[in-house]
């Protein structure tokens, strides 16, 4: 059986002493793009939070699960919208609007300290947000499921031994630019 798993690397960093939070985006035979650049807020940006979010519930159809596959969003700037883009959300847009909803539930119930299965995957985020340095990235790789070549079902598995992200590999590290060095978790 050949299996092949693409994947989409996502690179969180802070502009403006902190302020901003911008990340770009290299998806699989795809070009590199700049994505949207917002403020960073009180915990954790938007976008990254959704990251998190999405791949802890293992949500396929979601922003960057599309993102992954090829789609094209009006508030994606750095990306060219084309046809099978557009085509894309536009077959997922109630899954989309859906998952918008879902991830504010969570993230609404992490905030409050309510019960989420989200909330370990957002307070490590949300640490290594916060440390974060000026020339530091937080790079995730967004994995797509796998595609089966034959006989069945693949077994994903469960990535840094924390079950709530066995439905998506979610792979996590800081990198400082200067140094080169990593910091896997």
């Amino acid at each position: 059986m050949k299996v092949r798993v693409l994947a989409m690397e996502v690179v969180f960093y802070k502009e403006d002493d902190g302020r901003l939070c911008a990340w770009r985006a290299a998806p699989p035979k795809r070009r590199r793009f700049q994505g949207t650049t917002t403020a960073s807020g009180r915990d954790l940006p938007h976008d990254l939070a959704q990251f998190v979010v999405e791949a802890t519930l293992g949500v396929e159809h979601g922003f960057w699960g599309l993102l992954a596959k090829g789609a094209t969003f009006k508030s994606v700037p750095g990306r060219r919208r084309t046809q099978p883009g557009q085509q894309l959300v536009r077959a997922h847009r109630e899954e989309l609007d859906g998952v918008e909803h879902l991830v504010n539930a969570h993230l609404t119930a992490w905030r409050t300290g309510a019960v989420t299965p989200a909330a370990p995957a957002l307070e490590s985020m949300l640490a290594r947000w916060r440390a974060l340095r000026g020339g530091e990235e937080l790079r995730l790789v967004w994995r797509t499921k796998p595609r089966v070549a034959a006989n069945g079902p693949y077994p994903i598995g469960i990535v840094f031994g924390s079950p709530l992200i066995a439905a998506r590999s979610l792979a996590i590290s800081t990198m400082s630019v200067k140094s080169g060095l990593r910091l896997d978790s």
